[in-house]
Order: structure tokens, then C-alpha cells, then sequence
């Protein structure tokens, strides 16, 4: 059989990873139609939206590419049936988010709608379909998506209707939000894991097109499924890894960014993923160890599940210790006080607030009866309330706790249009984002709104030490402590 010749893709899944893959596919491959589908209605329209502002994901040269491609070979549609039947090549790109219930709850990945995909497709697929699996998705997901289209297969065979047949390839992500757009343009590495060797060079054929043939990497289907798990879980055990030391810095006295410069240029280490902040966030990095400690006490191994299982735990406690040292630098008490979040996003450059540090510790601080003034310059109010499950609620005249008997001892919160208008009238200003524009915030001027003595909390390490402490604010710095 030849290597089929790619004409139409359909992407199943509108999301983070599926808009801008396909956006960027469509950009560098102009003779391939590309149709971007999801039951999502109102995600359809902001995808087609004229303002390029309103796409429902931030992402820096996002835009651009949309503009480029949107209505020539790339369209956005909830026409999913149709989609299939035209394709040639499907990506399944929808959320596979970590179980809430059930068995493996906690842990394992929740594959139900995988699993609708992957029927559909062998319901509506004319002739033969590469079905690829682009959601992170845990070791022999592809046996399921097999075992489906086969069956599918099989029954259009006896009943001697439209043949269909299907080659099913893994084809795992490695973005980082925020440099989305970079990471497809100029991929470290481009995986494809299958049985077939002309689907597979069917999908290379596609990424050969800007990719350099080096670069394509093919392997068998479980090898595939498992480096995506394994490369999340690798970075993130880095990240906990220095947000532990960072904790150590500040009891002895070290500093945690000359630690890890130190250890950056030793070249069996390297200097990536080496910045301490509040914690991991996004949507696969929790999501992926968690399946992966599923998976090793499935298989058995529990030693390896307890490994893993602690570079979560870290995170975890990571987050609880900044919201209690907060409490801690404000006398014990920060009922009733005014404090500023800066970000809300998991990282900068992006909207995206999936376990995101700043939601557990803005909850805590909530617990606690915190009132919260959040400014993020891509996160918006409807997000934040979702993710706090709680709705903005402020005094319309904001009043020091002693004058503030009304909302005293409750936690709320209110989401800010800018710096300024959260940090007016704080006890402290707490940054969670490392978005850029914090990097450059006027001390001197902020610091004649506050409610002395007032205090800073940089979590990112990303502001001008000697302007905090000439402003008269207090500081305390993720990895070294007060200054």
C-alpha cells in the first residue's frame, strides 16, 4: 500500500493544543485543508471571530497565523460528522482530565471523550483514515481507539457496506504555553509512534514541509505515549526539585537563583526549569505524574508510584506555604486586609489558569478572610470566578478592617483593570504571574497607596529588589527570604 497522500485534516478538539497546532499546520502547509471542529459553540465563534482579540486562547504570533490561513485552508466549525467523512487524517486533540470519581479517581485519566471520538470516527470516516492521538493520553490508549475502529471495521465488512479502514498513530505534544506558537515553528522534536509505516510517513510527510528530517522521530505506539508522560514529569520534577532548595535558602541563609546558576552551567544539569516560584501549574503537568503513579501501582510497582507521587506532594505544599507565610509576615491575621495578586494565569504569556498556584493560594488566603484585588492582563473575571468558585463580591468604598465591619471577616474578592487600582489601599501585593509588566512597576509611586507597613511578596523573582526596599515597602523574595 502507498503512503497516502494528504489532502484534508480534521482536528477534533478546539482547545489549547488543537487551535494553534492546526492554525500553524495550515500556515506552513497551504495545499492541505484544515478544518478545526468541537461541540463547543460559543469556542467555535471566538475562533471566528473578526477581532482577533477575542480568540479564546492568548497566545503571543497567535494571531497573526489565524490571519494569515483563517478562510484560505484553515476553518473553524462544529460540523464534526462532516469533518470526519472529508478527512483523510483525524487528530484527536480533546481534554483528557484527570478522574474525579470512579476507579482510579484522583489519578487516572478520564478517556471518555476519547473514546467519543474515536466512535465517531468509525461511524462517519469514509475509506481509510489515520487516526491520530494528539492528547496526552496514558500507555496503550491507542488499544482502545484500535479496538473501536476495528469493530467498526469489521461490521461495515459483513454487512458489505463502504469500506473504511484505519491506521491509528501517536503523535504527542511538547508545547509550552506562552511560546506555543515558537515550540511548532521550530520544534526540538517532532515524535510519531505507530505500527504502519505509511501512516507514519504519511504524518512526516506533513512536518517535513518546515521540519528538518532529523528531527522527525518515529517509534513504536507505546513509546510514544509513554515519553509525553515522562517529559512532563521530568520537568516537573525540576521544578519541585529547586522549589524545595528554594525553601532550604531561606532558613540558611543562601540565595536559590545563585544556587541554581551554580548548578546551571554544570552541563549534566543544564540551567532550563531552574527558576523557584509557587508552583507548577497548566493543564499536563499534575495530570500527567498522576496517571503515571496510575499506572506504575497498576502495573505494580509501587515504589516507582511513591517517587513520583512526591514531586506532586511537593507542589502541593508548596502553594499551602506561601499562603501561610503571608499570613504570617501580616501578624497572624490577614482578615479584613486588602491584599493585590498580581496574575492569575499558570505562567506569563498565556490564559490559561488550569491548577494554576494562584488559585489554592488566593483560596486559602479567602479561608483566611483575605480581601483580594486580582489583576492578570488575560485572565478574565468570569475565569477567576470559576476557578475560585466563589463570585466577585468588594465594599463599593473600600475601608481598613477597623472601620470595615460588614465584610470583616469574610473573604472576597474583586477582579482590577490594572497594577494601580489593585495595590491602592493594600496591606500587601502579592506576585503569582511573571507577566512583564510587573517587572517594571513603579515602587516609589505604588508604595504611597498602601497601608503601612506594607509589604511584597515576589513569588517569580522577577522585580527590582533595591526599588522595593527605597520605596519603605517591606520584601520578602521566594528563596531568600526577607530583605
Amino acid at each position: 500500500m502507498p503512503i497516502p497522500r494528504i489532502r484534508t485534516i480534521c482536528c477534533i478538539g478546539a482547545g489549547y493544543v488543537g487551535g494553534p497546532t492546526m492554525a500553524v499546520i495550515a500556515d506552513k502547509c497551504p495545499q492541505i485543508q484544515v478544518n478545526v471542529v468541537d461541540l463547543n459553540q460559543s469556542r467555535i465563534d471566538a475562533w471566528n471571530s473578526k477581532d482577533l482579540t477575542q480568540l479564546p486562547i492568548y497566545e503571543p504570533g497567535l494571531d497573526e497565523v489565524i490571519k494569515r490561513t483563517r478562510g484560505r485552508n484553515l476553518n473553524f466549525s462544529v460540523d464534526i460528522n462532516e469533518a470526519i467523512a472529508n478527512a483523510d487524517i483525524v487528530f484527536i486533540s480533546v481534554n483528557t482530565p484527570t478522574k474525579n470519581k470512579g476507579l482510579g479517581a484522583g489519578q487516572a485519566s478520564d478517556l471518555r471523550w476519547v473514546e467519543a471520538c474515536a466512535r465517531q470516527v468509525a461511524q462517519y470516516s469514509q475509506g481509510h483514515t489515520i487516526v491520530v492521538e494528539k492528547s496526552t493520553l496514558p500507555v496503550r490508549t491507542a488499544a482502545t481507539i484500535k479496538a473501536i475502529l476495528e469493530a467498526a471495521q469489521e461490521a461495515k465488512e459483513t454487512t458489505k457496506n463502504i469500506s473504511r479502514t484505519f491506521s491509528v498513530v501517536s503523535n504527542p505534544e511538547f508545547l509550552a504555553e506562552g511560546s506555543a506558537i515558537k515550540d511548532l515553528e521550530i520544534p526540538d522534536r517532532v515524535l510519531i509512534g505507530g505500527s504502519d509505516p505509511n501512516a507514519i510517513e504519511a504524518l512526516a510527510s506533513i512536518y517535513s514541509h518546515w521540519v528538518p528530517t532529523k528531527k522527525i522521530l518515529r517509534t513504536n505506539l507505546w513509546s510514544s505515549e509513554l515519553s509525553k508522560l515522562t517529559a512532563n514529569a521530568f520537568l516537573a520534577q525540576r521544578i519541585s526539585s529547586i522549589n524545595s532548595v528554594a525553601a532550604i535558602c531561606e532558613v540558611t541563609g543562601a540565595d536559590v537563583r545563585e544556587v541554581a546558576i551554580a548548578i546551571g552551567t554544570d552541563s549534566r544539569i543544564g540551567n532550563q526549569f531552574l527558576n523557584s516560584g509557587p508552583g507548577f501549574g497548566g493543564s499536563c503537568f499534575q495530570k500527567d505524574i498522576l496517571n503515571l503513579v496510575y499506572l506504575c501501582h497498576h502495573f505494580g510497582l509501587p515504589e516507582v508510584a511513591s517517587y513520583w507521587e512526591g514531586v506532586v506532594l511537593i507542589n502541593s505544599w508548596q502553594k499551602k506555604r506561601i499562603a501561610k507565610l503571608v499570613v504570617h509576615k501580616l501578624f497572624g491575621t490577614v482578615s479584613g486586609k486588602r491584599l493585590a495578586i498580581l496574575g492569575f494565569a499558570f505562567k506569563a504569556n498565556t490564559n490559561d489558569t488550569r491548577e494554576a498556584a494562584s488559585i489554592q493560594i488566593s483560596k486559602d488566603l479567602l479561608e483566611e478572610g483575605a480581601h483580594l484585588a486580582i489583576y492578570d492582563p488575560q485572565v478574565k473575571e468570569d475565569r477567576i470566578a470559576s476557578d475560585l468558585q466563589q463570585q466577585p463580591g468588594f465594599p463599593s468604598t473600600w475601608e481598613a478592617p477597623e472601620k470595615n465591619t460588614q465584610f470583616y471577616s469574610e473573604g472576597i474578592w474583586v477582579s482590577c483593570n490594572s497594577v494601580a487600582e489593585a495595590v491602592e489601599g493594600s496591606d500587601a501585593v502579592i506576585i503569582l504571574t511573571e507577566w512583564e509588566e510587573f517587572r517594571s512597576v513603579d515602587w516609589n509611586n505604588l508604595a504611597t497607596f498602601m497601608r503601612k507597613p506594607a509589604w511584597v511578596f515576589d513569588t517569580r523573582s522577577i522585580i527590582n529588589v533595591d526599588s522595593v526596599i527605597t520605596s519603605g515597602l517591606r520584601l520578602w523574595r521566594i528563596g531568600d527570604g526577607e530583605s
